[in-house]
């Protein structure tokens, strides 16, 4: 099995990348930096006796970025197993991404978004592939969509829990596409974990790396889900989201703005 797990340098990505390689599968770390990239990448394959690990290197706050990622990843295998959309950041202060958007809502939502739907022709070669989306309790309730990028007073807790809600919105969208090639997409909510965005923002107040990762092992390897799409999980069970991540009008509208932002970002590119 080839298993890709973005934003697998530090915190419940890196032990998420831990758990699947001591259990002998191929996967791919990805990170921001090359260096660290390198060295994460040692170091599992070292601790694990498992050779068929690769690192990968794309800074989400750039779509093109995310674009030669992807490139360097269908250059590596035509086929892939499990895709594991689980970067993200929360920022206190106000950023834009290299393309001008509110930087996490760039890197939460739009480069897995993009990431995805360019990983798809290697998806539908995989076998039983399924996409697992890292998504956040704290997930909003409301959605303003033509306001995403004109909100003002800087909430950055507001904005995380925004793109939180853009990962369902997304998963159940993705869930209802791809049902018909056999993929499925699910999403979770990995526990309050004492990784460095939480302490960062709110202290040491959470659980272990290794609880963390434990949905999303599960959702990546149990056959128990292996028919199961479009569903929020949370230690390891089915629960239910926000009532507005079900509405399909809304998930229809974020993918329509969600097209529009990289077709217009990536053909100024070429």
């Amino acid at each position: 099995m080839i298993v890709l797990v973005t934003g697998s340098t530090d915190g419940v990505g890196k032990q998420t990348a831990l758990e699947l390689a001591q259990c002998g599968h191929s996967v791919y770390l990805h990170g921001r930096r090359e260096e660290l990239v390198q060295k994460v990448t040692k170091e599992l394959t070292e601790k694990t006796g498992n050779s068929n690990l690769k690192g990968f290197t794309g800074d989400f706050i750039s779509l093109e970025e995310v674009r030669l990622l992807a490139s360097s990843i269908t250059a590596e295998t035509d086929k892939l197993d499990v895709l594991i959309n689980n970067a993200g950041i929360l920022n206190r202060q106000f950023a834009l991404s290299q393309d001008g958007f509110e930087q996490t809502f760039a890197v939460n939502h739009l480069a897995p978004f993009l990431l995805t739907n360019l990983l798809l022709g290697i998806l539908k070669n995989g076998h039983s592939p399924r996409i697992i989306n890292v998504s956040s309790d704290v997930h909003s309730r409301e959605l303003d969509i033509p306001q995403l990028q004109e909100r003002g007073g800087y909430d950055g807790v507001k904005e995380y829990s925004i793109s939180k809600l853009c990962n369902i919105l997304f998963t159940y969208k993705l869930a209802r596409d791809l049902q018909k090639y056999g993929i499925t997409s699910n999403c979770l909510h990995p526990g309050m974990i004492n990784t460095k965005m939480l302490v960062e923002t709110w202290g040491e107040i959470g659980e272990s790396v290794e609880r963390g990762a434990e949905t999303s092992v599960y959702l990546a390897l149990s056959d128990e889900v292996t028919s199961v799409t479009g569903k929020y999980f949370r230690n390891r069970k089915e629960v239910k989201s926000a009532p507005i991540s079900y509405n399909t009008e809304v998930q229809e509208e974020l993918w329509r703005i969600s097209q529009q932002i990289i077709h217009s970002v990536l053909s100024k590119m070429n």
